[in-house]
């Protein structure tokens, strides 16, 4: 698919695949809830996705107008800069899981995973219609 999409698909499918490993994590870190020592687990991707973009994003996109997207992710444009962990009172223990932390991680994720796929379901929509349409 790459002379189609060049390498969106690919890139888009190793995401979604990413995602559906953070569920994974998630789902282990809910399912240990009860057992006092456990420590709960996270998969951090995100760094070494925007390093990989980048990478790929300097091969030669130009802007050419100001209001274009930039080729590359620029985390430093985004607004939330302010990243503080807050600590909450755990009942089970020092190292037990915070239920309402990762049930928001697993949401984020999931609905993170969804646009993936819709993102998905669209390009193949467009090239069914090029396909349909494109020998009249």
């Amino acid at each position: 698919m790459k002379g189609l999409f060049g390498n969106h698909m690919d890139l888009t499918a190793q995401v979604m695949q990413l995602r559906q490993e953070r569920q994974n994590v998630v789902a282990g870190n809910l399912a240990n809830i009860g057992n006092p020592h456990y420590k709960a687990r996270r998969l951090a991707f995100e760094d070494q996705l925007q390093q990989a973009v980048e990478a790929e994003g300097s091969a030669g996109m130009t802007r050419t107008d100001p209001e274009h997207f930039p080729a590359a992710l620029d985390s430093s444009r985004d607004a939330g800069e302010l990243k503080q962990e807050l600590e909450f009172q755990v009942i089970q223990g020092e190292d037990a899981v915070d239920l309402d932390k990762e049930m928001a991680i697993q949401a984020e994720n999931a609905l993170q995973y969804n646009v993936l796929a819709k993102v998905l379901q669209k390009s193949f929509e467009g090239l069914s219609e090029t396909i349909t349409k494109g020998g009249q």
